[in-house]
Order: structure tokens, then C-alpha cells, then sequence
């Protein structure tokens, strides 16, 4: 995963925050100097914030669990929806429908409605309905379509939620922490980075700097999501040597589970041999009325 280099930040904007009498005092650790009356942030500082979280949003990737973006604000909308796209996560970039994610049922509920609106559509049915009735079912999904956006796909909970502009997304932030989802931030010098686990000190304002953030964070998932790939794969060519291991331990197991019926197999062998024994008692036996009958034949002479 490349280093983000100084200069792009430099370049992109990231250091501008904003004027010193709209500064949140829990910024100052990451803020450099003051300059015209405008805090200036310190970007090593944010160089060292986007490497941790561009590593830590690429071990999420790789283990196959979903990033929520949200960014609703105008400057980040067609950004996030353009970046976040080519990775697969979900993203929202219209308004937050309070309860995403602590009312998330609810919001299952509503993607299965979206879902049997597109079923409908396909099916034959479709077209014995009258115009009225297909313009109103017609404007519910395009509504659907606007508050849901690429969340439809979102089976479950995000493992992690990424926002653009803390304070524009506070109902996001709020539902994450209530729920101990981690949350990814860009924070501004007017904001509070309490409760944010992974803050990104940026200019949270400029297209320049939301654009690079938002990039660096979607080819961190892009290289997550290619090593889990290749991992499958890897997995996958090693099926057969794993079945045959499978085979030999059941074999083994089998093996051990058959070992005390033959022992006691080999200990009621000698009982068997015992038996025949028993026979020169039976020819005693016989010999017994043969003897009485020799005494029986002296008597009479």
C-alpha cells in the first residue's frame, strides 16, 4: 500500500482548516499554527491518521465485511458515489434516514419492499395494471431508490462507518457509537474528534482534499479485497490434498474406534477353545453305563 506523500496533501488542500473563532479546543493536538487568522493543520500528523486507517479499513476488505460512506454534503456526494463504487461497499450520499442502523430491520424491510417492486415490474402482471397504478408504484421506488441508494445490498450491520464531515453526519456518528461500529472521519479544525475512532485531521471542505482521502481509503479496499480473492483461490486449489487429509484422519479414526472390539474379540477367543474340553465328561458318561452293564452280566453267570 503506497504512502501518502506530503506534497499531495499540500497540493489537494488538506492543511486548510478553518477560522480561529470556529476552532473545537480537542483539535489542537492536531492542528500545526494559525496563519491570517485561519488554523493550519498539521499534516504529518494526517499523514500518520491516513495510513492507520487506510490499513485498518484493507483488514475489514480482506475479511469480507462491509464500509458504510456517508456523505451527504455537496462538495462529496458525486466523489464518494464515484470512488466508493468501483469497491462495493455501500454508500449514502442523499439524505441519513435516522435509524439506519439502530432501526436496521426496519430498513430490511424497506430494500425486500424495493426488491418485490422490481419483481413486479419484470413479471407479466405488470402490464394488466392500469397507468395510474403503475405511476404511483413507479415515483415509490424512485424514492426508495433515493434513501436506501446502494445500501440495498447491505444484508447486515457495516462493520465500520466512514464519514466525510463529523458534525453534517452527527445522527450517523451518534448510531454507529451507540451500536460500537467503529467510525472513520475526516475532522476539520471546527470539529469535535472525541468519539471518533479513527480521525483523518483534514479539510473536510475542498473537493481536492476529499477526493484524495476518499481515494487513498477506496485502493485500501481494493487491495483487501483483492488479497482475500487470492486467498480463496489458493484455498481452493488446495481442496483436494484437503479432502484426502480429511479421508486419511477418518480412516485413522475409524482405526482406533475398531482397535477395542478387536481386543475384545481376541479375549473371547480362548472361552471358544475352552468349550471342547467339556467332551472326554460326555465319554466318561457313556463309559459309566457300559461298566454297570459288565457287573450286571457276572451277577447272572
Amino acid at each position: 500500500m503506497p504512502r501518502t506523500e506530503f506534497k499531495q496533501l499540500l497540493d489537494a488542500g488538506v492543511h486548510f482548516g478553518h477560522l480561529k473563532r470556529k476552532w473545537n479546543p480537542n483539535m489542537a493536538p492536531y492542528i500545526f499554527m494559525e496563519k491570517n487568522g485561519i488554523h493550519i493543520i498539521d499534516l504529518q500528523k494526517t499523514i500518520v491518521k491516513i495510513d492507520e486507517a487506510a490499513a485498518a479499513l484493507k483488514s475489514i476488505a480482506k475479511s469480507g465485511r462491509k464500509v458504510l460512506f456517508v456523505a451527504t454534503k455537496k462538495q462529496a456526494k458525486s466523489i464518494v458515489s464515484e470512488r466508493i463504487k468501483e469497491t462495493n461497499m455501500p454508500y449514502i450520499t442523499e439524505r441519513w434516514s435516522g435509524g439506519t442502523l439502530t432501526n436496521f430491520p426496519t430498513i430490511r424491510k424497506a430494500v425486500k419492499k424495493m426488491t418485490s417492486i422490481d419483481k413486479m415490474m419484470k413479471d407479466t402482471s405488470w402490464d394488466n395494471l392500469s397507468k395510474r397504478e403503475k405511476l404511483q408504484i413507479t415515483r415509490q421506488r424512485a424514492k426508495l431508490d433515493k434513501v436506501l441508494g446502494s445500501i440495498a445490498d447491505l444484508t447486515r450491520l457495516p462493520a465500520a462507518l466512514f464519514v466525510v464531515d463529523v458534525m453534517k453526519e452527527k445522527i450517523a456518528v451518534r448510531e454507529a457509537q451507540r451500536l460500537g461500529i467503529p467510525v472513520f472521519a475526516m475532522v476539520d479544525t471546527n470539529s469535535n474528534p472525541e468519539g471518533i475512532d479513527f480521525v483523518i485531521p483534514a479539510n473536510d471542505d475542498a473537493s481536492q482534499s476529499i477526493d484524495l482521502i476518499i481515494d487513498v481509503m477506496a485502493e485500501a479496499i481494493k487491495e483487501g479485497l483483492s488479497e482475500r480473492k487470492a486467498e480463496r483461490e489458493k484455498e481452493g486449489g488446495d481442496d483436494k490434498p484437503a479432502k484426502q487429509k480429511r479421508g486419511s484422519r477418518k480412516a485413522a479414526a475409524k482405526e482406533k474406534e475398531a482397535e477395542p472390539v478387536k481386543e475384545e474379540a481376541k479375549k473371547a477367543e480362548p472361552a471358544k477353545e475352552e468349550a471342547p474340553k467339556a467332551e472326554p465328561v460326555k465319554e466318561e458318561a457313556k463309559e459309566a453305563p457300559a461298566a454297570d452293564e459288565k457287573k450286571d452280566e457276572e451277577a447272572d453267570k
